[in-house]
C-alpha cells in the first residue's frame, strides 16, 4: 500500500511540477507583449481555431486585425508566433533556415506515413535528396511529359462526356474527378504506373489508400502528439505491435492505409527496376516517367552517391501524395471560381481555342505562356492556397528582424522579436498572400487582371522569399515545393482540356470550403464529405 501512495505522490509531484514550469514559461515569455487575439483553449490554445474546418474567419480575421506578427497561444500553455512580415520571413525561410525547421512530431508522422524522404528528412540528408530529385521536375523535364499530362486530361475529357451521357440532371461531382485525374497524372509522369483508367470505374487499394491519408489523419490530432516519444522505444517490431493494440478505430485505419501504400510502392519500384535490368521495352514504355529516370541514374551512380530501395520508395510514396490532394484542392477551386465567373470561364475558353491552330492542342511553352491561363491560375494561387499555413520550430534561440516597428500592447515600439529555442513559428501563407499592405487595398478579392499589368512596387519590393509569383504557396528556401512547375503544368492542361468541351457552372448546392489542413468543399457548411456538385453542359460550338 505504502508503494502505491509513493508513487501516486510521486505522479502528483510531477504533475505539478510540469505545470508550475508552464505557468513561469508563460508568464516569462517574450511574446506577452505581441498583439494577439484572445481566448483560446488551456490545453489546445489557438490551434484547434487554426485547423477547424470552419476556421476562414479566424484566419483572416487574425491576418487583418493584428499585424504582419501575430502571439498565438500554442498546446499546453506554450505560445508561438504567426509571421507573414516579409523580412521576417526573409530571416526564417532563407537566411536562417538551418535554424528554423519542421517540428519533430511532423517529420515523425511523414517518417511513418512514407518513410525516410523529403518530408521526413533535415539538414545535409534534406539537401542531397533535394538534389536528387529537383532536375527530374525541371521547365525541360516538364516539356518532354507534357505528351503524357494531355494523355491524361484527354482521358478525362471523354470520362466526363460518358458520365453525362448516364445522366438525367447534368450536376457533376467535379471534385471526385479532379481527385481521381490528380492521382492518374502523378501516377502515369511519376511511376508509369496507371492508378485509374478514368474512362472506367477500376479500384486501386494504392489510389484508395492515398485518398484516405489525409481524411484518416484528420481524426487523429492529439492520438498523434505522442508519436516522436513512442518512436524512440525498443526496436521497430515492437513500436509496431504497441500501436496495433491502440483501440482505436481511426489508428488502424491508419496502420492499413500505410501498409497498402509501402507495399504498393515497394512492387511498383521492384517491377520498374527489374524493366531496366532486362532492358524489357513493354514494360517500361516510353521511359520518361520520374520512376524509371530516377532508378537509371541511382544504378549508374557511384557508391557514394547511390540511395538505397527504401528511400527511393519513400520518394515515390511522397511525391505521389504532395501532387494528389494540393493539385486537386486548386482545381477544384478554379473551377468554382469559372462557375462563379462564366465571363472569364467564357475568355479562357476563347483564348485557349485561338491556340488550337488548325485544331491541333498549342505546344508547351504556348500553353504555358496564354496570358490570362497564367493571370487565372496565379490570382487562385495566391487567393485561395491549399494550405494556409506551414509551421517551423526554432532549433536554437534566435532574434528576429522586421522590417518595421509594431506597437506593442503596452503601447512601447518593438523592432525584434527574441525568439526561445523550441518555440513553433507559423508561417502565414495565406495572409501573405493576402497582405493588403503589399497588394493594396483590394488584396482580398479574386481578381486575375492584377497579373496582366505590373504588380505594385510595395509586393516587388518585398521580396517575399516564395519560389513562385512572389507568393508562399509554394513556399521557399531550402523547403520549396520541388514540384511547384509540375503543379502549374497539370492545373494549365485539366484546365484547358475541360472547357474546349464543357461549360461550367453553379449547380443546386450551396457550397462550402473546409479549411482543416488542406482547403477541400463540401456540398453543405454541414457535410464535411469532399463534393464539388456543379452544372457540366457540352460547349455548343463544339458539335459533341
Amino acid at each position: 500500500m505504502s508503494t502505491v501512495l509513493t508513487l501516486l505522490q510521486a505522479g502528483i509531484l510531477a504533475v505539478a511540477t510540469w505545470v508550475a514550469w508552464r505557468v513561469i514559461q508563460y508568464i516569462r515569455s517574450p511574446f506577452n507583449n505581441i498583439p494577439g487575439p484572445p481566448g483560446g483553449s488551456i490545453f489546445s490554445g489557438h490551434l484547434l481555431q487554426m485547423i477547424d474546418r470552419h476556421a476562414w474567419d479566424f484566419v483572416t480575421e487574425v491576418g487583418e486585425k493584428f499585424g504582419q506578427v501575430v502571439r498565438l497561444k500554442g498546446l499546453f500553455g506554450t505560445q508561438g508566433l504567426l509571421v507573414f512580415d516579409p523580412v521576417a520571413l526573409q530571416s526564417i525561410m532563407i537566411k536562417d533556415q538551418n535554424a528554423y525547421e519542421e517540428g519533430e512530431d511532423f517529420l515523425v508522422t511523414n517518417y511513418l506515413n512514407f518513410g525516410n524522404g523529403l518530408l521526413a528528412t533535415l539538414g545535409e540528408k534534406h539537401r542531397k535528396q533535394r538534389k536528387l530529385i529537383n532536375p527530374f521536375f525541371s521547365t525541360s523535364r516538364m516539356r518532354e511529359m507534357y505528351p503524357i499530362f494531355r494523355e491524361v486530361a484527354g482521358r478525362l475529357q471523354t470520362a466526363i462526356a460518358l458520365d453525362l451521357d448516364k445522366r438525367v440532371d447534368k450536376d457533376i461531382d467535379m471534385m471526385q474527378w479532379m481527385t481521381r485525374t490528380a492521382l492518374e497524372m502523378i501516377g502515369q509522369v511519376g511511376l508509369g504506373y496507371s492508378f485509374d483508367p478514368l474512362v472506367e470505374d477500376k479500384p486501386n487499394d494504392y489510389g484508395t489508400a492515398m485518398k484516405s491519408l489525409i481524411p484518416t489523419l484528420d481524426k487523429l490530432l492529439f492520438e498523434r502528439l505522442p508519436l516522436p516519444i513512442l518512436v524512440k522505444i525498443g526496436p521497430g517490431w515492437l513500436r509496431r505491435r504497441l500501436v496495433e493494440l491502440i483501440p482505436i478505430r481511426p489508428v488502424k485505419d491508419w496502420i492499413n492505409i500505410v501498409d497498402t501504400m509501402e507495399s504498393n510502392a515497394r512492387q511498383v519500384c521492384d517491377g520498374k527496376r527489374r524493366a531496366i535490368e532486362k532492358g524489357d521495352i513493354a514494360q517500361l514504355g516510353a521511359g520518361q516517367d520520374i520512376l524509371t529516370r530516377l532508378l537509371q541514374a541511382n544504378m549508374s551512380a557511384s557508391d557514394e552517391d547511390r540511395v538505397d530501395d527504401d528511400e527511393i520508395v519513400a520518394h515515390m510514396s511522397t511525391l505521389v501524395f504532395a501532387a494528389t490532394d494540393t493539385t486537386t484542392s486548386s482545381l477544384a477551386r478554379l473551377l468554382h471560381l469559372l462557375a462563379e465567373r462564366p465571363e472569364v470561364q467564357d475568355r479562357l475558353r476563347q483564348e485557349y481555342l485561338k491556340a488550337c491552330q488548325g485544331g491541333d492542342a498549342p505546344s508547351f511553352d504556348e500553353l504555358m505562356e496564354l496570358p490570362l491561363l497564367d493571370a487565372v491560375c496565379r490570382e487562385t494561387l495566391r487567393l485561395y492556397p491549399p494550405f494556409s499555413i506551414f509551421v517551423r520550430t526554432a532549433r536554437e534561440d534566435m532574434v528576429l528582424p522586421l522590417s518595421g516597428p509594431i506597437r506593442g500592447r503596452d503601447g512601447d515600439m518593438i523592432n525584434e522579436i527574441p525568439i526561445p529555442k523550441n518555440t513553433d513559428v507559423y508561417i502565414g501563407i495565406l495572409q501573405s498572400n493576402r497582405n493588403s499592405a503589399l497588394w493594396g487595398p483590394d488584396a482580398a478579392e479574386w481578381k486575375p487582371e492584377r497579373w496582366l499589368s505590373p504588380l505594385p512596387e510595395a509586393i516587388v519590393n518585398a521580396h517575399i522569399p516564395g519560389v513562385y509569383a512572389n507568393l508562399l504557396t509554394f513556399f521557399g528556401g531550402g523547403r520549396s515545393c520541388v514540384g511547384f512547375k509540375f503543379s502549374q503544368l497539370e492545373m494549365k492542361v485539366v484546365l484547358t482540356t475541360l472547357l474546349e468541351r464543357f461549360t461550367f457552372s453553379k449547380g443546386d448546392a450551396p457550397l462550402y470550403w473546409n479549411m482543416v489542413f488542406l482547403a477541400y468543399p463540401s456540398a453543405h457548411r454541414d457535410d464535411p464529405k469532399p463534393s464539388l456538385p456543379l452544372r457540366v453542359n457540352r460547349v455548343k460550338a463544339a458539335n459533341v
